[in-house]
Order: C-alpha cells, then sequence, then structure tokens
C-alpha cells in the first residue's frame, strides 16, 4: 500500500517577529531618550501627573509622541488581526497573513491622520481650536498608553494557539474601560473650557468621537475579511 505524501503548510511569522523586535526596540529607545517622562508615562492609569506636566500642544510633535505613534499603529493592528482570528470573525482570520496585517494597519494610519485633520477643520469652524488641541492630546495620550500596553499581550496571542475567546474579549473591555477614563479626566480637567461652549462640545463629540469608530467597526468586520 502507497502511502500518500501530503505538502506540509508552514506558517510565515518571520515578517511578524521582525515587527516585534523593531516596535519593542522603538520602545526601549524612547524610554532611554525620554526616562523620566517615560516613567511618568507608564503611570499614567494611576495618576493624572503626566496630563498635566505635558499639556502643551508641542509635546504632540515630539521625538517621543511619533515613535510611541508608530508602536500604537502596530500594536492596535496587530491586536485587531489576532481579535479576529481567535474569535473566528468573520469567517477563519489568518494571524500569520502579512497582506490583511498591512490592510488594517493602513487603514487605521489613514483613520487616525484623517481623524485629527477633520478635527482641526472643525475646531477651526466653530473656534474652539485651543480646547480641541488640549483634548485631542489627551486622547492621543492615552490612545498610546492603550498600544503600549497590549504590544506584549500581542506577542503572547501570536505566538501561541488555542487562546480562549475571553482573552480578546477582555483586552477589549479593558481598553474601552481605560479609553471612558480619558473622555472623564478630559472632561473634568477642561470643565470650564466645555460648559462655556457646549452645544459645540456635544457636536463634536458625536460627529467626531462616536460616528468614526462605528464606521472603523464596520469597515473591519464587513471590509476586511
Amino acid at each position: 500500500m502507497i502511502e500518500q505524501l501530503h505538502p506540509r503548510i508552514l506558517e510565515n511569522k518571520d515578517w511578524a517577529t521582525l515587527l516585534f523586535v523593531l516596535t519593542f526596540a522603538v520602545v526601549a529607545m524612547t524610554k532611554s531618550a525620554y526616562e523620566t517622562r517615560f516613567s511618568e508615562f507608564s503611570k499614567l492609569i494611576f495618576s493624572d501627573k503626566y496630563a498635566k506636566i505635558y499639556r502643551d500642544n508641542n509635546h504632540l510633535k515630539s521625538s517621543f509622541t511619533v515613535g510611541l505613534f508608530f508602536v500604537q499603529i502596530v500594536s492596535y493592528a496587530f491586536f485587531i488581526q489576532l481579535a479576529m482570528h481567535i474569535l473566528e470573525y468573520p469567517g477563519k482570520t489568518d494571524k500569520t497573513d502579512y497582506i490583511l496585517f498591512i490592510r488594517i494597519a493602513t487603514f487605521l494610519l489613514y483613520f487616525i491622520l484623517g481623524k485629527f485633520l477633520i478635527e482641526k477643520i472643525v475646531a477651526t469652524s466653530f473656534n474652539i481650536d485651543e480646547f480641541a488641541d488640549l483634548f485631542n492630546l489627551q486622547k492621543v495620550t492615552y490612545r498610546t498608553y492603550i498600544g503600549v500596553l497590549i504590544l506584549p499581550i500581542n506577542a503572547i496571542l501570536f505566538y501561541y494557539d488555542n487562546i480562549p475567546k475571553i482573552i480578546p474579549l477582555a483586552i477589549i473591555g479593558i481598553s474601552l474601560s481605560i479609553s471612558l477614563y480619558s473622555y472623564f479626566i478630559s472632561i473634568k480637567t477642561y470643565q470650564n473650557a466645555i460648559i462655556g461652549k457646549l452645544f459645540y462640545f456635544i457636536l463634536y463629540l458625536c460627529a467626531l468621537e462616536i460616528a468614526p469608530y462605528y464606521f472603523m467597526y464596520y469597515w473591519i468586520t464587513k471590509e476586511v475579511a
């Protein structure tokens, strides 16, 4: 009886390994170059000291923010792809598909930058530039914090199989909780400015904080698969 041979399919994880190494290197270099600032940044969930010290809009363009923005994009793209794979939605998404990763990362990049530009235009139209800049800086800070937090978790989820579905769901829940906390801190910090322009703030919140994320969810679940 002749035994039939089947080709062995090997998953290509080299691209992911390279990205993980590069991303962790960026975090390490940022920590080394901005030791004090990174130390305060790492305590963000327990203290609002970082947000109070680095609230100047100039910090939005610093190498610290730019470096961690790269980390943020990579980390979120990995997590979205891994969550889709673990939750098997939609279909059976391959966590080693680098084409899918590029599509998700590219979409996130354009989404975040596009949203930022639209916010600037709307803020100028409503004459709330200063408040919008400070509010946006606060959001960027906490969003980056979440990205750095889940980066090592992404590495674990990527290299291990049979991950329980509760894990990505729990991470999503914690991330949403941190995001809501950041909004609470922002509203508390800038409450005087918000009260003075409450109508514009509500319009700003609905148009630029709720609708875009619904669109992103729709695109990822309907178009990426």
